[in-house]
């Protein structure tokens, strides 16, 4: 203390001070465990469908993978209802040609890649693994971004805050399985306004399947005009190496949407690639 001291009075700076603003100040909000699960099942139950126009942008690959590659952003069209209906369409900027047209019912997935006249058909679970990250992205995996699962009733539910020097947040982590329990998902709720910051998936053995971020909340254009949601999502897939950034420009929630919408049938003379065929591979469960 005496040392301090002295070099305090000798003009040596041992501190700073850093004033701010009073209106700068973050307000964190309280709530408890109860309230988050009862706030997080409004949202999801609220969500039963989705009509979107986004700008996505696409990255393959990583630093630990060596390469990074990064895409020009693409107009896609987006629809999705529950239990597991998704469909999206992609066109190039300017051209507006469609460059992919993929679709899932939660069991199938459909993927008509037009530039490369392909048309993939496999089982939602079966990794594929290709050397070509974008080759892995599969509409199942949107779909689990955009539409939630409630938490369950009689769920294991670990309730902490969890702080750091940008943001302070409540994180909700539910649990599956009877005695040797894993990690299902974590659920981060940012404490300035209790919206979903981020949600990540878990497969077997603690595999991150899934890390998506959640920001720009708006309201939703639904018919009741009571619902919020994200209007800028991140999906990282860190075992399949790319990452997918959502812009939704346009959005409406639970309209009606027909299941023709959802129908892709494989274009003429295009190669079909069974996937999980190709070696021998069979579903690995990984879902989501």
């Amino acid at each position: 203390m005496a040392t301090l001291t002295a070099i305090a009075g000798c003009g040596g700076a041992v501190k700073r001070d850093t004033k701010i603003r009073k209106n700068e100040i973050p307000i964190v909000k309280d709530a408890t465990r109860e309230e988050l699960i009862e706030k997080f099942n409004a949202q999801a139950a609220g969500a039963k469908s989705l009509n979107a126009t986004v700008e996505l942008r696409p990255t393959a690959g990583s630093r630990y993978s060596g390469l990074i590659q990064e895409y020009h952003e693409v107009k896609a069209f987006l629809l999705a209802k529950r239990p597991g209906d998704i469909r999206m369409i992609g066109q190039a900027p300017v051209i507006s040609k469609t460059i992919f047209d993929m679709t899932s019912d939660g069991t199938t997935f459909r993927v008509s890649l037009p530039t490369k006249n392909k048309f993939l058909v496999g089982d939602v679970g079966v990794e594929r693994n290709s050397a070509k990250p974008l080759e892995n992205l599969r509409p199942q995996h949107l779909f689990d971004a955009l539409i939630w699962p409630e938490i369950v009733k009689g769920e294991a539910v670990l309730f902490e805050e969890f702080n750091d020097e940008s943001a302070r947040y409540y994180v909700l982590t539910v649990l599956r399985g009877g005695y040797t329990k894993e990690i299902t998902r974590k659920i981060w709720f940012d404490r300035t306004d209790l919206n979903v910051a981020r949600m990540q998936y878990y497969g077997p053995k603690g595999a991150l399947l899934s890390d998506i971020h959640y920001g720009d909340w708006q309201p939703a254009g639904d018919s009741t005009g009571a619902l919020s949601y994200p209007h800028g999502i991140r999906v990282d897939r860190p075992h399949d190496d790319y990452r997918i950034e959502l812009q939704i420009a346009k959005l409406t929630l639970n309209e009606e949407l027909p299941a023709e919408r959802f129908q892709l049938v494989q274009p003429p003379n295009s190669e079909l690639v069974k996937v999980g065929e190709e070696n021998g591979t069979a579903p690995k469960g990984s879902k989501p």
